[in-house]
């Protein structure tokens, strides 16, 4: 095996060694963008920074440490057709990060990891050093990790996160985005509007917190939603993404004229699929996204809400600082909105 030190990163990143180093050590010179990049990296390859033992730094030892916890598999998490939106969030934990010279460490969790003896958390040594260290968390994670981590350290996620209130959450605000891509649409002359979402290998909340808002938006403009148009969600939820696209499909030729998508990537698993079926986004079937995310170049720009990432990172980072100087008191959620973006994928009503 390869040995993984800073010139490995480097030469994968295009920069210079000393840059690398610096992006470790809070140097003021460094952009967050390339922080970010570089601690990504780092990540994905299992470099571990060691500190100087120098008495300079022994003296830093009362400053916060942040290890940001991302769970995802690398492979997912790197995909080539889709920008994914944690190095967005790692930009603004980074910039509140290196104001307030707070050193971060980023690390992969895979969902299958359900509790902290597992070899992906063991393998952390910061996690062995609870005295100023705050985790923060990207993405959703099983309850039984959360629980345990709450025991040892103060938690904030980036996420709202199932069956857990006892840690702070800094994520957007669900329902304004949900109501504005349903005006958007109505606007447009949509009236029969379904609701798509897809299993996940942990539930995620913001897939329930969007169905929520969907529901709540269209009864507040007197619309009938139809039980059988909302997919992939209990009691609608099917076995597979080739299921609950095929009954999107169905849905559609019975009457369905707009989709409103939980997430961006799968507004794009639909275009694709009415694509393979004959059916043209937005001539004969509307769609909209929620993240914000363009996949490529030559992808339809969607319509969608664009999530805020890096304020979410600097505003989760900056609420972790205050719980790790102040670990007790009682917990916040902060909902930031976004910006509602109007692409090429929402048209007339056919």
């Amino acid at each position: 095996m390869s040995e993984v030190n800073q010139q490995v990163i480097a030469d994968r990143l295009g920069l210079s060694r000393a840059t690398v180093s610096r992006c470790f050590t809070n140097h003021p010179g460094i952009s967050a963008v390339t922080r970010a990049k570089v601690f990504q990296l780092a990540a994905e390859i299992g470099y571990t920074h060691l500190e100087s033992r120098s008495p300079s730094v022994r003296k830093k030892k009362k400053q916060a440490n942040f290890s940001v916890l991302i769970c995802s598999e690398t492979e997912e998490y790197f995909r080539e057709d889709y920008e994914s939106p944690g190095e967005e969030i790692l930009v603004g934990v980074s910039e509140y990060a290196q104001v307030n010279d707070i050193l971060v460490d980023v690390h992969f969790i895979s969902p299958n990891a359900t509790d902290l003896s597992d070899p992906d958390f063991q393998k952390i040594a910061g996690l062995k050093d609870r005295s100023g260290r705050g985790i923060l968390l990207v993405y959703p994670f099983p309850p039984t990790v959360i629980a345990q981590l709450a025991k040892r350290f103060p938690v904030v996620s980036t996420v709202d996160q199932v069956q857990t209130t006892g840690i702070d959450c800094v994520d957007v605000n669900h329902y304004d985005g949900i109501s504005r891509a349903i005006e958007n649409l109505a606007a447009a002359g949509h009236e029969r509007i379904g609701f798509y979402t897809k299993d996940y290998p942990i539930a995620a909340t913001w897939s329930y917190r969007r169905h929520s808002a969907f529901i709540q938006k269209m009864a507040r403009l007197e619309r009938i939603v139809f039980p059988e148009d909302l997919i992939g969600i209990f009691p609608r939820a099917f076995g597979s993404t080739e299921a609950g696209i095929e009954e999107v499909f169905k849905r559609t030729k019975q009457g369905v004229s707009a989709w409103v998508c939980a997430a961006d990537h799968q507004a794009y698993d639909l275009i694709d699929a009415f694509e393979k079926k004959g059916l043209s986004v937005p001539k004969d079937v509307s769609i909209t996204g929620f993240d914000g995310i363009q996949r490529d170049k030559n992808s339809p720009t969607l319509n969608t809400l664009e999530i805020p990432f890096r304020s979410i990172g600097t505003t989760g980072a900056e609420r972790l600082a205050a719980r790790v100087h102040k670990r007790f008191g009682g917990t916040q959620h902060v909902y930031i909105s976004g910006k509602f973006r109007k692409g090429k994928t929402v048209g007339p009503r056919a």
